[in-house]
């Protein structure tokens, strides 16, 4: 198995929405978002062991009659050039597939989207165009990438999808919600979620923005989206 997994959480009840399903962590990432809660599994993979394909394929198959969704999160997954068929062994044991993506690989999305391998797709934004490049601190970054991700979702009637933002008191402002409100509009769905400290995030010290700030941002955005929404 070229996908190499360093994370499983076997049951979750949130990371898919209306299905129960076990989350799957990929390693590596192409970005270095400062409020990533999953840092060990940016920087710190020397230090993880992979599961096995048996390790996964195993519990996936013992729990067919409990679980009905598998999500693969990060990391970012489509760094891996083999998660298509990865996927289609997943899909083989009859589950519904959900994939974190931060959108940077729109040919792989496509092709997934196309294919009917995923059901559902997470799509981080980061932050207003102007600004993505302040969040991300990538070593190549293409933007045209990540706007053409966004397109292709919107676009979709094959699969459910949402998007959604890490918020932060220091990195997110009015003026930030505006704009990108004015990219994703007509979108589905998009999620604000408040930024909590946890053991591994890549740099802490960051606060989430008050409930009166959260509701404005909520606010603002509703004038372009379907369906805004906080969540966590």
């Amino acid at each position: 198995m070229t996908v190499k997994i360093y994370g499983m959480q076997k049951t979750t009840l949130v990371d898919y929405p209306g299905r129960v399903a076990t989350t799957l962590f990929t390693g590596g990432c192409n970005f270095r978002c400062p409020y990533c809660h999953n840092g060990d599994l940016i920087v710190g993979l020397n230090d993880i062991k992979p599961y096995t394909k048996d390790d996964i394929f195993d519990h996936l198959r013992k729990r067919r009659n409990v679980l009905d969704g598998v999500v693969i999160s990060g990391g970012e997954p489509t760094l891996n050039r083999d998660l298509p068929d990865f996927i289609r062994q997943i899909k083989l044991l009859g589950y519904k597939v959900k994939l974190d993506t931060n959108g940077t690989n729109p040919d792989m999305l496509r092709s997934l989207v196309k294919d009917r391998f995923v059901d559902y797709v997470a799509m981080d934004i980061k932050q207003c165009r102007t600004k993505y490049a302040d969040i991300v601190h990538a070593d190549e970054f293409d933007l045209d990438a990540i706007a053409e991700s966004v397109e292709i979702l919107k676009a979709s009637k094959k699969v459910d999808y949402e998007f959604r933002t890490t918020v932060c008191q220091e990195l997110h402002e009015t003026k930030d919600m505006t704009a990108i409100g004015m990219w994703l509009s007509g979108a589905k769905a998009y999620y604000l979620q408040p930024y909590k400290e946890s053991p591994d995030v890549l740099h802490p010290g960051f606060h989430a923005p008050d409930d009166k700030t959260m509701q404005e941002f909520v606010q603002i955005l509703s004038a372009f989206l379907n369906k805004v929404e906080i969540r966590g």
